[in-house]
């Protein structure tokens, strides 16, 4: 039987939570003390996880340490399709292959914060792929186009004449149907999955006549306000090395920082008010990213994290570690080497980050930015290649 601790109860239907429908239902189940069996799901899209999807897992521990039964489905079907949330246009068609690849290692990751020996691993391609026409053309009568048309996005394609395919109207009685096969009792996700977790919410009382309840988690924002993606570079996985965490929170806008000790971390008010006594925006954000490191790599490596980073950002050191870039050749126009060793995804970022003041060669002791993105370097070895405050390069000819 589950634990019924009201306070800690009250804490999972409020910190962090958007919206709870039926809050007070889903309240009378927790501390009646019945077994519910939650789900979360994951598109695998992508390969990282970051902080932001970390946010409803650590939902999912709250209720797994109370004693529920505890789903992660991996949407291996329904990420060939593509969710539409969001987006302005179609998203790329991901093949078998891709999909298989991105998710290989989401237990990995996910294993950060949930225990693994206590949660059900699902793929929905298990009840998707067997569904026939018949049982597609039943599912997709429950609804109208009325009703798909209300989505904002969709709304906004309309009124900008951009196409909206068959497909993406369909991806949300895909991921409702999670709900009928898996017969759950709540589903807890991101609050931009309020629409798509709504029609499971109506499909599995058509199907299991039975109520089931949502619980939508504020986004975590990006560590420059923004959506947290990694399109926009402002995204901290929960496999960055530690210092890379640590670097990441540190960058952080001081505006962000209480929607990041809400969401990011797992410390009381009691907790956070102390650390804000200080009032210095600097010292209350490495406190953040401490705990934040210490949540995913422990309080050794935390320690370790902000040691690196005082002697690199406040003393102005080189860090005790670098990359190594085994050159094959002795000579690279800027552009190139800045791809080519990894510190620039593309050549137009490459060019951006040069015109923008961004990377300086190191050599002997001497700095020196550079300026023009077509410039040649001669390297030399032991040379390192700095982009921002955060990335360097060792080269190795």
């Amino acid at each position: 039987m589950p634990k019924i601790d009201q306070q800690k109860i009250q804490e999972i239907l409020s910190r962090g939570v958007e919206d709870v429908i039926v809050g007070k239902e889903l309240e009378k189940k927790l501390v009646s003390g019945q077994k519910l069996k939650i789900y979360f799901g994951i598109d695998p899209t992508g390969t990282k996880l970051h902080i932001g999807h970390a946010v409803p897992l650590w939902k999912l521990k709250d209720f797994q340490d109370l004693g529920h039964e505890i789903i992660l489905l991996i949407g291996d079907f329904t990420a060939k399709i593509g969710d539409p949330t969001g987006r302005d246009s179609a998203r790329v068609v991901l093949t078998d292959k891709q999909v298989k690849e991105n998710f290989k290692t989401y237990k990995r990751q996910a294993s950060k914060v949930l225990d693994f020996s206590k949660v059900k691993v699902v793929y929905n391609s298990k009840w998707l792929s067997r569904l026939n026409f018949a049982d597609i053309l039943k599912l997709s009568a429950n609804f109208t186009v009325q009703q798909m048309l209300t989505r904002d996005m969709f709304d906004r394609r309309m009124k900008t004449d951009q196409p909206i395919s068959l497909q993406e109207f369909m991806y949300p009685l895909m991921q409702g149907y999670d709900s009928v096969a898996l017969n759950v009792d709540l589903e807890i996700g991101g609050n931009d999955q309020m629409f798509n977790m709504l029609v499971g919410r109506d499909l599995q009382k058509i199907y299991n006549n039975k109520d089931k309840d949502v619980l939508t988690c504020k986004l975590l924002l990006g560590t420059d306000g923004r959506k947290m993606s990694k399109t926009f570079d402002n995204f901290i996985a929960v496999e960055d090395a530690p210092e890379n965490m640590f670097g990441k929170v540190m960058s952080v806008k001081d505006e962000l920082l209480d929607h990041y000790f809400e969401l990011a971390t797992r410390l009381s008010e009691a907790e956070i008010a102390e650390i804000k006594k200080s009032g210095n925006p600097r010292d209350i954000k490495a406190k953040l990213a401490k705990e934040i490191v210490k949540m995913y790599h422990g309080e050794k490596e935390s320690e370790k994290s902000e040691a690196e980073f005082n002697k690199v950002h406040r003393d102005k050191e080189l860090p005790s570690e670098m990359p190594v870039f085994e050159a094959i050749k002795s000579n690279y126009f800027i552009s190139d080497l800045l791809v080519e060793s990894k510190l620039a995804p593309s050549k137009n970022e490459a060019k951006r980050l040069v015109e923008g003041g961004g990377v300086t060669v190191i050599n002997k002791g001497q700095e020196e930015r550079v300026a023009d993105w077509k410039k040649e370097i001669n390297l030399e070895d032991g040379m390192i290649i700095k982009v921002g405050s955060r990335k360097f390069v060792k080269i190795k000819i």
